[in-house]
């Protein structure tokens, strides 16, 4: 049997890594991913995909991802279910990330962050020709 998920899309919001009992990392983030297909109305549908990331990947995420950080996801999908507060029972369907690729030009801590200061102009070069 084969279980292989391939996504790429933007996060949906900024990524808050937190820590098992047992230290290791873990992330939960959702991704936008746009359908290859338009509507009847022509209108491009998004899906928005849970994920889970553990470890150093996790870690990683948080620290160079932001809302809007377009990533690269290959895992596989995961159903897990829980009892709620009020007693019923809770399926969710989830890809766990075996790795993520990064895929903006730039690193998000760098976005955002605009320099003061202009860089200084550059004397014109006279050409040869």
């Amino acid at each position: 049997m084969i279980n292989q998920v391939t996504l790429v899309g933007r996060l949906t919001k900024d990524p808050e890594a937190r820590k098992t009992m047992e230290g290791r990392s873990v992330l939960s983030v959702t991704v936008a991913v746009n359908r290859q297909f338009k509507n009847q109305q022509g209108q491009v549908e998004t899906d928005f995909v849970m994920c889970k990331i553990w470890n150093k990947a996790a870690d990683n995420t948080e620290k160079y991802c932001r809302k809007g950080s377009v990533v690269g996801i290959t895992g596989r999908i995961q159903t897990r279910n829980y009892e709620n507060d009020q007693g019923k029972r809770v399926y969710v369907t989830e890809v766990v990330a075996d790795s993520i690729r990064f895929m903006d030009s730039r690193p998000a801590a760098d976005r955002g962050h605009q320099h003061s200061e202009k860089p200084p102009e550059k004397e014109p070069v006279e050409l040869p020709f």
